[in-house]
């Protein structure tokens, strides 16, 4: 065979890592990135005898390369904002000085008794003072899921002196009051034989036609029938259209948050309403300021609910105000608005730094629905906090026993997608390999599947309990009533399988089953790698090119029988020459480039994530040599 010499200017590199090799030539130009993957390959050719690069020339027909891949009571202390509340809004509307130092007066007792008390002092009880009072009692004997009052308050002659004064003749009441009274009726039942609530229930219908209604009775009496009626109410439909005829200036920051729920609840009838809700969303970033942490957690919660994907300037203005908000947002408030930026795939760099504040320091006394939100928010974002996940960690190690089994698995599968393992790494799997030995068969299946495929991207590949996940009995238990596996579970299983039989030689146990193992790692959905980026293949693809002569000498998009597929690769025979990627014989060593652009890191980080750690690792014990090419080094300034 004949042999073609390419002269190059090849500099000696010691260190076969590309970060080395290309250190100098990080501001060049695309178009000159010929260069650097010149100077990326040269180590391996400058290790081969003096004299210029050499490349085995084929003198077969190039053939075309194919890819193969295929409510609890506000607490004390609270600070202010400048929404009006309720409570507030309400008093706004009492016609003397008395009304408004009573009902000011109600809205700072905590009990049914301390409101009842105060009732019996007065001499007369005006109608928005009764409803007032009917709403705190409400309120405060409010306690889980318990819809009915205590039959003590309900048997009270001043408690039923209230509903009767109500109940009377609700076409006196004035607005505002015949809101607060429906408003309260949504929070506990009163005795199920009182005609209190189909005469307001009647009134507000009647209203709806007759009366012109403000925008806030309108949103309170929107929300309550709801409640109370259910969302095919046509009052409902009827309040809806008639909050759509208002001047949006006339809303409030409450009467905002209110209007998204009322289509909250009525997921159906959204569709219809879609012109309005768009100007609504767009009105709602003059508001965001304004909003206090309980009213952003709704106004989030129900932007989820409703699918306004189309709202991203609104979530994004959100999660900047919801920065300041952190510390005063409860445990309930702040999963939510985690939930809602994973779901519009939201993240904020202050946000985060805000939440590793809080996060670390109180992380032994948080809810452990909101660490487990926390570290899905964390993962879902490919976002490497080192404060949170140590914090969570040390949380796990000292309580272990107040997480559920879910919860358990949501906290472990951030550290295996960020290849991260926290100071107390010893310690925290020895906690888990103990609750797996205790509650092994309790796990959901894909759960624990997820659970310690997790444990295996970062090297602590769970051996003890191969033999039981490759078992007919677990294998039947994955599957459950479905015909088939799912994708990712059978890429799971059969990543842990490889990995077993290449990091574990001492593994004697059951092989999983051939029908189970997948054929590649890298498909649409279920994918254990990270597809190459297309504009980074694109720059190397001509440095390759230029450095090797030819397209003849390299292969691209490479499934391996391992089940990786490999972005480049490169074969060299015996005598260090590269030969053509359609030469089988003779192939003496395979170099397999790994083109790893930003979505194979944690988020603004030089941290591969687990899986494309996982990759190259099994790529070395497998026998290729591996180069690394960093996007960094093309595009940083």
């Amino acid at each position: 065979m004949a042999l073609i010499t390419l002269r190059r200017n090849l500099c000696h590199l010691s260190d076969f890592r590309i970060h080395g090799a290309l250190a100098a030539l990080r501001n060049q130009r695309v178009n000159h990135v010929h260069k650097i993957v010149q100077e990326h390959l040269c180590p391996w050719f400058c290790s081969l005898p003096p004299g210029p690069v050499r490349v085995r020339f084929c003198h077969a027909p190039c053939q075309k390369y194919h890819s193969e891949n295929g409510n609890d009571l506000p607490p004390v202390g609270e600070p202010a904002f400048s929404q009006v509340h309720d409570w507030d809004r309400f008093e706004q509307n009492l016609k003397n000085e008395d009304e408004q130092i009573s009902y000011r007066r109600l809205n700072n007792f905590t009990s049914s008794e301390e409101v009842l008390s105060f009732l019996s002092t007065l001499q007369t009880l005006p109608d928005a003072v009764a409803a007032g009072a009917l709403k705190r009692i409400c309120e405060v004997e409010k306690k889980g899921d318990a819809q009915r009052l205590p039959k003590e308050i309900l048997e009270n002659s001043i408690f039923q002196a209230v509903c009767d004064q109500l109940e009377q003749d609700p076409s006196n009441l004035s607005n505002a009051t015949l809101a607060t009274a429906l408003q309260a009726l949504t929070l506990s039942y009163v005795d199920p034989r009182s005609s209190l609530l189909p005469k307001l229930v009647a009134e507000c219908q009647h209203r709806l036609g007759s009366v012109g209604l403000d925008v806030h009775s309108l949103c309170i009496l929107g929300e309550s029938l709801i409640k109370l009626r259910g969302p095919d109410c046509s009052a409902v439909e009827r309040i809806i259209c008639l909050l759509q005829g208002e001047n949006l200036e006339a809303f409030t920051p409450e009467d905002v948050v209110t209007f998204y729920r009322i289509l909250q609840m009525c997921p159906n009838s959204v569709h219809e309403h879609q012109a309005f809700l768009n100007k609504m969303n767009t009105f709602s970033l003059s508001v965001v300021s304004s909003l206090s942490p309980n009213l952003m957690s709704q106004m989030l919660t129900a932007l989820v609910v409703l699918d306004q994907t189309q709202a991203l300037p609104l979530v994004i203005k959100l999660g900047k105000h919801a920065v300041r908000h952190i510390p005063h947002f409860t445990n309930q408030e702040l999963g939510k608005v985690l939930e809602a930026f994973i779901y519009f795939g939201h993240n904020d760099r202050f946000f985060t730094r805000a939440l590793e504040q809080h996060v670390a320091p109180l992380c032994l006394t948080l809810d452990p629905e909101v660490l487990s939100t926390v570290m899905g928010y964390c993962g879902s974002k490919r976002i490497l906090s080192k404060p949170i996940l140590n914090a969570v960690a040390e949380a796990f190690v000292c309580q272990p026993e107040k997480f559920s089994l879910s919860q358990i698995s949501e906290l472990i599968e951030p550290f295996g997608k960020l290849n991260y393992l926290p100071p107390n790494a010893s310690a925290l799997f020895t906690k888990l390999e103990n609750i797996l030995l205790t509650h092994f068969s309790s796990f959901p299946p894909k759960t624990l599947l997820k659970l310690l495929h997790s444990c295996s991207l970062i090297e602590c590949h769970p051996v003890n309990f191969m033999a039981k996940i490759f078992s007919p009995h677990f294998l039947q238990r994955l599957q459950g009533d479905e015909p088939y596996l799912d994708r990712l579970s059978l890429a799971q299983l059969t990543q842990l399988f490889l990995t077993s039989v290449l990091e574990c030689p001492f593994y004697k146990g059951p092989k999983l089953l051939f029908k189970y193992q997948v054929k590649s790692f890298l498909t649409p959905c279920s994918s254990l790698e990270t597809p190459v980026d297309f504009q980074l293949y694109k720059s190397v693809m001509i440095g390759l090119i230029d450095l090797l002569g030819a397209r003849l000498y390299f292969a691209s998009k490479v499934l391996t029988p391992y089940r990786y597929t490999i972005d480049v690769e490169i074969k060299l025979d015996g005598d260090g020459f590269v030969v053509p990627f359609t030469v089988d014989e003779d192939v003496h060593k395979r170099v397999a480039l790994c083109i790893d652009g930003p979505k194979r890191f944690c988020l603004n980080s030089k941290h591969l994530l687990g899986k494309e750690a996982t990759k190259q690792r099994h790529l070395r014990l497998l026998g290729y040599q591996v180069i690394q090419v960093r996007f960094r080094l093309f595009f940083s300034p």
